[in-house]
């Protein structure tokens, strides 16, 4: 092995060290309780797929997708995401099954990075799909979840903020007509929240001044239940009226389970995960400069794998949130026992009782391997020193 390479890893991987693998795992057991308390149940899919199929239909770009070849020359694909292949399971082994399907899952997922940019090529979702509820009812279920799923990890200071795909795409065709290049280029501006730039392009067109008003009104459309009645003035056609008419549903709903303090709506949202079809949302918290979460309704991926249903769900990124949390830590949280060797049976008893009966994570250590005991006790959440109380039975 080349020197240089000794301790480097792969673009995009990182190593997770302990602290931060004891606070995942402690967010990941939280979101998990939640998700299982509203009757979802959780499953897992392999890491590899054929790129034939999950490959293709992943909302992930081509060159994004891990690949390799198996032993009979077929194109393999590390996972890219977590929907498409429970899609495949739904459509397959679960096809007879009573709808609707609640579903959720944890698990790493892959997407190859191209330059080192600080984004993981590996990191960990943990998701649901409700499959076959085509109503707002879903769409208020999942999103009412993902609410309460980061209010249980004690996250409290977030902001879902809401979209309708169906908007967008109509209110773009009623204004740009079949000029689709220029459409993609307005939508890209929009999926990569550049709305400099996306203004600048607008400037730039051919187009008469109430159309080009029409398009910069659009970055207007954000902010909370007052977005609905300038949205319908903004554009009138039918598919437009409905999507906006959704929403007010969906805001309604979201009251009823009384987690509107965090939703907010925006009617420029772009997904770069092209199969949303209705209601679309992301997830943003304070100081974290990357989505916390995602999700919408995909109501056209499950009949790719010849399964006529609807679906909906969402997808926590669990690195930013154990990241989002860390304002919220209370710290370490080992209880440490220290002994030498006249107390050391003495201190293994209590460490046992500590970590039985009261669930501590109890660390014993002989203070003969302590470099700096302040530095040690300074690291616990509390700690008994044995050598002490063995110095007093000596007396």
């Amino acid at each position: 092995m080349a020197k240089r390479l000794m301790f480097e890893k792969p673009l995009g991987m990182r190593d997770t060290l302990p602290f931060f693998y004891n606070q995942k795992s402690k967010a990941r057991e939280q979101l998990k309780t939640s998700i299982l308390s509203y009757g979802y149940v959780f499953m897992d899919t392999p890491f590899l797929e054929y790129h034939e199929t999950i490959g293709k239909v992943s909302a992930t770009k081509e060159q994004r997708l891990f690949k390799l070849l198996d032993q009979q020359g077929h194109t393999l694909v590390l996972r890219p995401d977590m929907t498409a292949p429970i899609a495949r399971v739904a459509a397959s082994q679960l096809k007879d099954a009573e709808y609707p399907l609640r579903l959720a899952y944890d698990g790493p997922v892959f997407r190859a990075q191209q330059a080192e940019g600080g984004k993981p090529a590996q990191f960990e979702q943990v998701g649901t799909e409700l499959i076959g509820d085509h109503s707002s009812y879903g769409d208020a279920e999942v999103i009412a979840l993902l609410v309460e799923s980061l209010k249980q990890t004690g996250l409290d200071d977030f902001v879902i903020t809401i979209g309708h795909i169906g908007y967008v795409k109509a209110f773009f065709k009623d204004v740009m007509g079949e000029d689709i290049e220029t459409t993609e280029q307005l939508l890209e501006y929009l999926y990569r929240k550049n709305y400099v730039g996306y203004r600048e392009k607008v400037k730039q067109l051919g187009l008469n001044d109430e159309k080009k008003k029409a398009l910069l009104a659009l970055l207007e459309l954000r902010g909370g239940e007052e977005v609905f009645t300038r949205s319908k003035s903004l554009a009138r056609n039918q598919v437009c009226m409905q999507a906006v008419n959704e929403l007010k549903q969906l805001f309604k709903l979201l009251s009823n389970y009384g987690v509107d303090k965090h939703i907010r709506f925006d009617l420029n949202l772009i997904s770069h995960m092209n199969y949303y079809t209705g209601i679309l949302f992301e997830g943003y918290a304070p100081n974290l400069g990357a989505l916390l979460c995602n999700g919408g309704r995909y109501d056209t991926l499950l009949p790719s794998f010849q399964l006529n249903a609807s679906a909906t769900g969402f997808a926590i990124h669990l690195e930013r949130l154990v990241e989002a949390l860390s304002d919220y830590s209370n710290g370490e949280t080992r209880v440490g026992i220290i002994v030498d060797d006249e107390t050391h049976a003495q201190g293994i008893k209590r460490a046992a009782e500590l970590r039985r009966e009261e669930g501590y994570q109890v660390l014993l250590q002989h203070i003969d391997q302590i470099p700096d005991l302040n530095e040690f006790k300074s690291q616990l959440r509390e700690y008994e020193d044995f050598t002490l109380k063995g110095a007093e039975g000596n007396e």
